[in-house]
């Protein structure tokens, strides 16, 4: 297993919550100069997202190259007057690989943007869980009675470049395949040649000395070409190490048997394991595919905390109080298997501890402690739902070709 690479000189600012972020990555794009790059599994058009909307639409008005990329399950056709608004603008947008009424018939198409990005200028990038959308609205449920639990990271230094390069590329690849669609040959090919190039550092200077810090920082992703793994080994990687605490924060949780089995190592060996989960009914799969691994967890020692203050939507984790990540990845296959992910890793004791604290914060006032004898009483009926949840998710594995 090879260990991240953590590049110093970047400077963090932890985020919780849409407001926070939306506030934040608004004020960057209206300072943009030359490009923002906006990637998202869900762009509501409700009032925070309109605000992000109307922020990008003034950015390619006053010249800004600006691109966006919704995934076509998470976010539905973009309204007809955004769109109008969007071209007139100059935005350039693409909704990626739409399903489709036959698509849930073909398991290449399962697979996900589920990334949260955005790169403004090279200078700054924000990763996290937070969907371009209210707190307070959910596409299904309406409004929420609370806020959903959810982190970002604002980011300035090298993997700022690292960002923008994936994002670069990953529109080139949209473009080629826009070319083949509309056969369109000639573009095709200049597409993919630009695509598979290395791309060239940013024209702009890098952010000046007096705004970065020294924390070691590094971008891991989960793709379906080099990085297939990527973020699992690492979090496995970081569990193996640790020495004293893991804490993890995932709204949809179901890890495979190593990542299982690392936690439960971890315990065993006198590490306290702690895992803040979902604890409210969202979906079928969700609360029922995590409830069916929790035994073997809670037998080794584990601490499980279900979240009741609200839909949980974090994916984050804090181990030994330096090492940290903040990211798009959930801790169950889709995300693991089939997903576009991101995830900032990075080692740092002052970020770590403030990331803790809302975390601890959550567990003690907002979440109830899962009773292992409760567990192993609860019924017939429960336990047969927890199985047919993990049945389900494993035949969908099968389907695809990987073992879960």
């Amino acid at each position: 297993m090879n260990a991240v690479h953590l590049r110093a000189r970047h400077h963090l600012h932890l985020l919780q919550g849409a407001k926070e972020l939306f506030q934040a990555m608004v004020h960057a794009i209206e300072h943009s100069k030359h490009e923002v790059r906006l990637e998202t599994y869900i762009f509501a058009f409700d009032e925070q997202g309109q605000a992000v909307a109307a922020a990008l639409e003034r950015a390619a008005l006053r010249g800004v190259q600006v691109y966006l990329v919704v995934d076509g399950i998470g976010t539905a056709p973009l309204p007809l007057p955004w769109t109008a608004r969007f071209d007139a603008a100059g935005v350039r947008w693409h909704r990626f690989s739409p399903l489709g009424w036959l698509g849930v018939f073909f398991p290449v198409r399962w697979r996900r943007l589920h990334r949260k990005l955005c790169v403004v200028d090279g200078r700054v990038a924000f990763c996290g869980g937070i969907n371009v959308m209210d707190d307070f609205h959910d596409l299904r449920l309406g409004t929420l009675d609370s806020a959903r639990l959810d982190f970002a990271v604002q980011v300035q230094g090298p993997l700022v470049i690292d960002a923008q390069a994936l994002m670069r590329r990953f529109w080139s690849r949209l473009d080629f395949a826009r070319g083949l669609e509309s056969r369109q040959w000639a573009k095709a090919r200049s597409q993919l040649q630009t695509a598979l190039r290395p791309q060239p550092a940013p024209m702009q200077a890098p952010a000046p000395d007096d705004v970065q810090g020294q924390i070691p920082a590094a971008l891991v992703l989960r793709d379906n070409l080099r990085n297939r793994s990527r973020i699992e080994q690492t979090y496995r990687q970081a569990i193996g190490q640790a020495h004293h605490e893991v804490l993890i924060a995932n709204a949809y949780f179901m890890p495979g048997r190593k990542l299982r089995h690392a936690l439960e190592h971890a315990a065993q060996r006198g590490v306290r394991v702690v895992l803040l989960l979902q604890g409210r009914y969202e979906y079928f799969m969700q609360f029922h595919g995590a409830r069916a691994v929790y035994g073997s967890l809670l037998d080794a020692g584990v601490e499980i905390h279900e979240y009741q203050g609200g839909f949980l939507h974090a994916k984050v984790a804090v181990v030994d109080r330096v090492w940290a990540t903040v990211g798009s990845s959930n801790l169950e296959p889709l995300s693991l298997l089939l997903a576009r992910e991101a995830n900032v890793v990075l080692r740092d004791a002052q970020f770590a501890q403030e990331l803790r604290e809302r975390l601890h914060h959550a567990i003690e006032q907002q979440s109830v402690q899962m009773d292992p004898l409760r567990y192993a009483q609860r019924g017939r009926w429960q336990r047969a739902l927890d199985l047919l949840a993990l049945l389900v998710f494993r035949i969908g594995l099968f389907v695809v070709g990987r073992g879960y």
